[in-house]
């Protein structure tokens, strides 16, 4: 197994480190999937457990300007790794003014990614700044724990709001109670309620749109006859929204919401060269 890419540009770096600090922000560890065209960061709580999961998909030639991998085996072109993100994002905050920064995979006592910051220098020798990233190789028999998360027949789909405009809701909703319900239909409306025995409190949206699959797919179980005016819901944990809301860096170009009636609400974040999933399993 081999794995090695650079990066140049300022800009897919900064780009990059946005993307791990969001990961870093939404979960403590997490598996890293390398394959010849793409990069996952990929969270597997089994929903069933009432635990969260994300996929986020990047495109390596949108960000590196070199990268170079040999996997398991030539049919197995593929690596797994678990890591800490937290340890990656803190290692490219030394490479903010960087001339480069290479990430290679290394044996040193134990597997790491080692990242290389190269900074500028006054003199002719330039500055190598290097952070040994501790992993574990996930062996092949457990790669299929890691598959992309199946996404079950939504009832509803909706843009968000502002993701800005949402998190200033509900940071103010957490204080008053430890769930929030989020609502929506086929008519662009939305809404974030919560109820305890001493308060109940909702936010509107209205006029988000719905994303046009809803109505052109006919294989959604959704039938085509549902009431556009009826809602859809799911009760869930606060602080799971909070997280994902709290945690963007990476200024999506669409943030759209499905919502499985009672059972789940899927975030997708799609952004030109990231694509970010996120599941919150629905509370009874």
């Amino acid at each position: 197994m081999r794995f090695r890419c650079k990066i140049v540009d300022v800009s897919c770096l900064n780009h990059f480190t946005r993307v791990v600090n969001t990961i870093a922000k939404l979960t403590k560890s997490c598996t890293l999937r390398l394959t010849p065209d793409n990069l996952y960061f990929i969270l597997t709580d089994k929903v069933a457990n009432g635990g969260v999961s994300m996929w986020c998909e990047l495109c390596q030639a949108n960000f590196f300007d070199e990268y170079q991998m040999e996997g398991v085996s030539q049919e197995q072109n593929e690596i797994y790794l678990e890591l800490i993100p937290e340890n990656v994002s803190r290692a490219l905050k030394t490479a903010q003014n960087a001339k480069a920064v290479k990430i290679k995979l290394t044996n040193k006592h134990c597997p790491c990614l080692t990242v290389a910051v190269e900074l500028p220098s006054l003199s002719l020798n330039s500055r190598i700044v290097t952070h040994d990233i501790p992993v574990s190789v996930i062996p092949r028999r457990l790669w299929n724990d890691f598959k992309e998360p199946t996404v079950p027949d939504f009832d509803v789909s909706i843009y968000l709001p502002a993701v800005k405009t949402m998190k200033s809701v509900v940071e103010r909703m957490k204080n008053l109670s430890n769930f929030i319900v989020i609502e929506a239909n086929r008519n662009g409306e939305m809404n974030l309620k919560i109820e305890t025995d001493l308060v109940s409190v909702s936010t509107h949206f209205k006029d988000l749109g719905n994303p046009p699959w809803v109505s052109d797919d006919a294989s959604q179980n959704s039938t085509p006859e549902r009431d556009t005016d009826l809602m859809s819901e799911a009760r869930f944990d606060i602080k799971k929204l909070l997280q994902f809301l709290a945690g963007q860096q990476v200024n999506p170009n669409k943030a759209i919401c499905n919502i499985v009636h009672k059972r789940m609400v899927h975030f997708i974040l799609l952004h030109d060269d990231a694509t970010l999933q996120y599941f919150i399993p629905a509370l009874a």
